[in-house]
């Protein structure tokens, strides 16, 4: 398969809607066949979530544009994400951010994810196994925080992990269907931004899911 000429397709797609030429540019470099189990390689460049083993996925691509893009990266940020997964989204973010911080909680895909990514020659990305407390406070605060898994509600743990007028992009609703959001921290309450509809696997952690609840 001509993976080169599939990604172009699908960048002119995203296109249409997604209007941060950096963040297009971004996902242009990146080979996302290398995030998705070697079965499904030929699917790497549909518009559309892809399973990625422990009942965990690789999100719509047009949905990581809009998170991204939402985020309003320069390239002088430290940026966190919430949630591992394939490591696709840390490698945008790693194009378009000064440092990245990801973390999950499955010590499987971390270390696949630590493995595709050092491949890929990133030197600006830590993968962290995740804690109980959601985020990585321990490196806090960021300009902007990403979080690649559905929460029942916006996580104040997440919010005070940033910077003033530093960026939530975060999905919030049920186990089922959630509304992404971008939250700006701001002195007196964050001001909160619809960004449309979309479908999460479950955020676990204090503050967000309990895993029996999932």
């Amino acid at each position: 398969m001509d993976f080169e000429a599939a990604r172009a397709r699908l960048i002119k797609h995203l296109g249409a809607e997604i209007r941060d030429k950096r963040v297009l540019n971004a996902m242009a470099r990146i080979p996302r066949e290398l995030f998705v189990p070697p079965e499904l390689q030929h699917l790497a460049y549909d518009d559309r979530p892809l399973p990625i083993g422990l009942e965990q996925t690789i999100s719509q691509p047009f949905i990581i544009a809009l998170m991204t893009q939402a985020l309003s990266l320069t390239g002088s940020e430290k940026v966190l994400e919430v949630g591992t997964g394939s490591g696709y989204q840390a490698a945008i973010l790693a194009e378009l951010a000064q440092k990245v911080v990801t973390v999950e909680r499955l010590p499987a895909l971390a270390k696949k994810a630590r493995t595709v990514l050092d491949s890929l020659n990133y030197k600006n990305i830590t993968v962290y196994q995740a804690k109980d407390t959601l985020g990585w406070p321990d490196e806090a605060p960021y300009d902007a925080i990403v979080t690649t898994a559905g929460a029942p509600r916006v996580p104040p743990e997440l919010v005070a992990q940033l910077v003033f007028g530093g960026r939530l992009v975060i999905p919030v609703g049920s186990l089922y269907t959630q509304e992404l959001y971008k939250i700006t921290r701001q002195k007196r309450k964050p001001k909160i931004e619809g960004l449309g509809g979309c479908r999460f696997v479950a955020l676990i952690g204090k503050g967000a899911w309990d895993e029996g609840q999932t």
